[in-house]
């Protein structure tokens, strides 16, 4: 009977999440601000009936009563939540709340499903940052000597990223967390904000070789940290956001392209100097060979994918405990396997529906600081969900980046918050301009208007 519920319940699944994923493009036509705030009550609705039919599928697998009461807590906080933000800022970006809840809410019911006690704990750190990050779009707005510390997010931040040379902890063979007694931070998910507002502040008034340069070497600094971390998918994250910062500040070609040959020749020497390189990039060609060794994880990953289907085997109806790291890094292969790969290829389109609405952010807002931060955020978020699917379909190596706002992890579904807010400010400021234009505008078309008469 529960398999019936199950796949049942992914059929409808699948119908929801393509209806909110065609909505994510549809809110960009033109319309009244009625029909816009229809759109976004229906995207509100959908997120709430699909919350609700996953934990009761959820409940029925386990008569768990505390299945119930983290899915209250949850309805309960998205609902606060979504309040807040209406209220405190009513100029905030409607679509990235949705959008930001949407995500997280998937997150928690396949973190229920697989670990209980790991959907608990990622449920109280998201409460905790997201009340913590009400104040980061009041402070983004009114703040505007934030472009003027462009040392201390360089210096600082790699200072903060070397930390775990000297009280590091090594986890899944790299050596990139901090830990005291059972806290446990991830200081590059954090450096990675400090980094794109150093490049945007160091490149907000000139875009000049000399000083382009001066930004190379300190963010090369930030890269070879990483690697010598063993932290490959960060290491390759903070060097992709600064090659399009780059071109994004300057306009010039031969720097992506630059950027881009400079890379492949990077990986190279990295793969001939590091041994954890040679193994995943092994383990990324022919994971067969090595199936009971360092093939097995994307092999399962593969496995799973392939199992579900299009439609998926059903909430609860599958085995994606088989993959090692399924709550973090290979999230995406569960998700794929239990609800259809339908549903993933839909999941990928509210992400790029989401990366399109922050280019937007970016190109509306005036400030040249504000444009390259949005722009450095755009590209920090839609390339880490670049790294996660491509990881764990094998169209890439695996890197061991976390899927945004659903894979589990403390540190990174706290520094994705703090992006999304600082992306609710940078709105915040492009509507306020975008007001002060019409209202200018009218002014002109009134005096014209008098001068007529």
């Amino acid at each position: 009977m529960l398999g019936i519920i199950s796949t049942g319940s992914n059929y409808v699944f699948m119908i929801m999440c393509a209806i909110y994923a065609v909505s994510c493009f549809t809110i960009f036509l033109p319309s009244s601000e009625k029909r816009q705030a229809r759109r976004m009550n229906r995207q509100e609705l959908f997120m709430f009936v699909f919350h609700f039919i996953c934990y009761g599928v959820l409940f029925a697998k386990t008569f768990d009563v505390r299945v119930i009461f983290l899915y209250l807590a949850q309805a309960v906080f998205f609902k606060v939540l979504i309040f807040i933000y209406a209220h405190l800022y009513a100029d905030s970006s409607r679509i990235m709340m949705n959008h930001t809840c949407f995500l997280l809410l998937i997150g928690f019911v396949m973190l229920t499903r697989l670990s209980f006690d790991k959907a608990v704990k990622q449920f109280i750190i998201v409460v905790a940052f997201s009340l913590a990050v009400l104040v980061v779009p009041f402070i983004v707005e009114k703040a505007y000597w934030l472009k003027k510390l462009r040392w201390v997010y360089g210096i600082g931040g790699l200072l903060l990223l070397a930390t775990v040379f000297v009280i590091g902890t090594t986890k899944n063979g790299s050596t990139n967390w901090i830990s005291f007694g059972a806290f446990a931070m991830q200081p590059s998910e954090f450096v990675k904000i400090a980094f794109v507002f150093f490049i945007a502040a160091m490149l907000e008034k000139k875009a000049d070789f000399r000083t382009v340069m001066i930004t190379a070497i300190f963010s090369a600094c930030h890269v070879m940290v990483l690697i010598l971390e063993k932290d490959l998918g960060g290491a390759l994250l903070y060097f992709v956001i600064f090659v399009f910062m780059c071109y994004a500040a300057t306009g010039r070609l031969v720097y992506l392209l630059g950027g881009l040959a400079g890379g492949a020749v990077a990986a190279r020497v990295a793969y001939m100097l590091f041994s954890h390189v040679r193994i995943r990039f092994a383990a990324w060609k022919d994971p067969w060979s090595i199936i009971e060794g360092r093939g097995y994880q994307i092999a399962q990953s593969l496995f799973g994918i392939g199992t579900g289907g299009w439609f998926g085997l059903g909430l609860t109806q599958g085995r994606p405990q088989d993959i090692p790291v399924v709550e973090s890094d290979f999230i995406f292969a569960a998700i794929a396997e239990e609800l259809g790969v339908f549903f993933a290829i839909c999941l990928i389109l509210i992400y790029l529906g989401l990366f399109i609405h922050f280019l937007k952010i970016a190109m509306d807002v005036e400030g040249r600081f504000y444009k390259l931060v949005a722009y450095g955020f755009s590209i920090c978020f839609i390339f880490q969900v670049f790294l996660t699917t491509g990881g764990v379909t094998k169209f890439i190596p695996s890197t061991g980046v976390t899927l945004p706002l659903i894979s589990y992890g403390g540190s990174s579904v706290a520094s994705t918050l703090i992006i999304f807010a600082i992306m609710q400010g940078v709105f915040m400021i492009a509507y306020k301009e975008e007001e002060d234009y019409e209202e200018e505008e009218q002014g002109i078309r009134e005096e014209q208007q008098t001068e007529a008469y």
